[in-house]
């Protein structure tokens, strides 16, 4: 049968009633499952207002107000706020805490500080974990660990919630100048077998110290120094870098930023371990070469800290010695201070 004769409307009308009926199942099939899951479940809509309003309140709560910082108004004109590598001096109003404490809790940052109460230096524990317990990291997780000879000297401290204290028995040494420099070495051990998997940051601190004001998550950064109290306002001239080309810790008298104190200095766990396993090894290498270095772990320390800049650095505010420099107008708190002893009778 021929039907070339015949008009191409119907053939038009049969390409189209294909494509009619599937716009009409999509349709369907859409609002079928969209009532079906208002069956199953009822408050799916009021989930997702629900879910909404929660990360609104959670934006809230986030909020802050505080002064506005004016890019033209220093916030101190009296001090160096920043090394010429980019990192911030940290000083009584350079920081806002408040800013800082959101920022590290939503973090959820958990501090290590590590103190070594070898032989009779045990004496000044009590007083460094209850002053630390007053201003470290308050409101923070913290993690003490007292490396020992006399675990059973130990005292009980009352510790605030997230706040736990570890007891590491390690040996003592006859001169204390050894004790200094191999907490280098228990400091490195440490980092890699245990702090990495505990905590977030190291603080590696003297136990003949105590806190006496705010000292907070403003000083944490990948690697930090203090600056030493004796040396913060002299010429690298006048630094009592290790001199001496033998030794792993020489410096040239023509390079030098700052001093720093062996007493207060610490990083993430990783560049706190990179550190103190690189001034061990340079102890090592002295001692092998019949050298040590004029002040020991600390002049390594300075050594390690000028060629890999720290990223703060913290003001003499941290660890400061008021029997012996006073209080000058330029700190504006002392945060940290150290305790009258006889030295004498404490190293022998």
């Amino acid at each position: 049968m021929d039907f070339r004769g015949r008009p191409n409307c119907y053939s038009t009308h049969l390409g189209i009633l294909p494509l009619l009926v599937l716009v009409l199942v999509f349709f369907s099939y859409g609002y079928l499952s969209h009532r079906s899951q208002e069956l199953r479940d009822p408050g799916a809509v009021t989930s997702v207002a629900v879910r909404e309003l929660d990360v609104r309140e959670i934006v809230t709560l986030s909020r802050m107000t505080y002064p506005h910082t004016k890019a033209l108004i220093p916030s101190r004109k009296d001090v160096l706020v920043l090394t010429p590598w980019l990192a911030p001096i940290i000083w009584e109003g350079t920081f806002n805490i408040d800013i800082l404490n959101e920022q590290f809790r939503l973090q959820n940052t958990t501090i290590g500080l590590t103190v070594f109460a070898i032989k009779k230096y045990v004496v000044f524990l009590k007083l460094f974990l209850e002053t630390a317990e007053q201003h470290f990291m308050v409101g923070h997780k913290v993690t003490y660990y007292v490396f020992t000879d006399r675990p059973g000297d130990v005292p009980q401290v009352h510790l605030g919630t997230g706040r736990r204290l570890v007891v590491l028995t390690v040996r003592n040494y006859s001169r204390w100048q050894d004790v200094s420099m191999h907490r280098m070495e228990m400091i490195s051990h440490f980092s890699e077998r245990r702090f990495l998997h505990e905590v977030d940051y190291l603080v590696c601190a003297d136990v003949d110290m105590k806190f006496r004001d705010h000292v907070g998550v403003e000083i944490l950064s990948a690697l930090f120094g203090t600056l030493h109290l004796g040396f913060y306002n002299s010429s690298r001239q006048a630094f009592t870098y290790e001199r001496r080309p033998k030794s792993q810790a020489y410096i040239p008298s023509d390079e030098g930023d700052f001093y720093y104190m062996g007493g207060f200095f610490g990083g993430s766990v990783v560049e706190v371990h990179h550190l103190t396993k690189a001034c061990h090894e340079a102890m090592v290498e002295d001692k092998a070469n019949g050298i040590e270095a004029v002040w020991h772990d600390e002049s390594h320390l300075n050594k390690y800290l000028l060629y890999h800049k720290p990223t703060k650095v913290l003001s003499p505010e941290y660890l400061w010695d008021q029997q012996l420099m006073g209080w000058p107008s330029i700190m504006k708190k002392l945060r940290g201070v150290t305790v009258p002893k006889n030295h004498q009778a404490i190293r022998n």
